[in-house]
């Protein structure tokens, strides 16, 4: 595979871009804010949360499920004004990655696996559109990672093949499961590791350009 082959990058969201949606440290704080019972919180919402997050349910539902079981002091509103809150920009790679975009010459995909309704919050919330041609979001495509559907959706989605494309994600499972397919993808574990290859990416693009226009 050639490096100047790429034309597509695929990116995760959460864990490269901003923090989790709904992550087990955002959880623990939930429970302790409004008093919950962490444990029985968290078994309930590894039943229910991967429904939630291909849309099969709404995030009232999970709710209902996970924390209004029992009688609350607090609202919905109150508990979901929390969720959304629990969503906060990393630093560095998201800002970078609105510029870099201006001029990168790649088209740009997320695939990540995430709730309607958190998607939709973080995806206004932080400007994501100005980064992202597309989003191939679970809540959309009713399939989440490590389903090797949802790569193969998202090639399909980009018109490209395996070796067009490189992929992003913090979760080394994930980002396994997306070799496995072909495509060439990276363990994003810090900002300064993954804007270098980029930009390599970038700067072989510009060379391959500047080479069939001598001809």
């Amino acid at each position: 595979m050639k490096t100047s082959d790429v034309k597509v990058i695929f990116l995760d969201i959460g864990g490269v871009l901003l923090s989790n949606g709904w992550g087990h440290e955002s959880r623990q704080k939930a429970a302790q804010t409004f008093g919950l019972n962490y444990a029985e919180m968290d078994v309930l919402h590894h039943f229910i949360f991967n429904v939630y997050e291909i849309d099969s349910i709404t995030l009232d539902e999970y709710l209902d499920r996970v924390v209004f079981n029992h009688h609350r002091d607090f609202t919905k509103e109150d508990f979901k004004a929390f969720m959304f809150a629990q969503s906060t920009e990393l630093p560095d790679m998201l800002q970078w990655l609105k510029e870099w975009k201006k001029s990168c010459g790649f088209h740009i995909i997320s695939i990540n696996n995430e709730g309607r309704e958190l998607n939709d919050f973080r995806i206004k919330k932080f400007g994501l559109h100005q980064c992202f041609d597309a989003f191939i979001s679970s809540c959309e495509v009713r399939m989440r990672k490590p389903d090797p559907g949802i790569f193969k959706l998202a090639m399909g989605v980009a018109q490209a093949s395996p070796k067009e494309c490189i992929y992003f994600d913090d979760r080394l499972m994930l980002v396994q499961a997306a070799q496995k397919l072909g495509i060439r993808s990276f363990h994003h574990e810090a900002f300064s590791t993954t804007q270098r290859i980029l930009e390599g990416f970038k700067n072989e693009k510009l060379k391959e350009l500047e080479k069939s226009l001598e001809k």
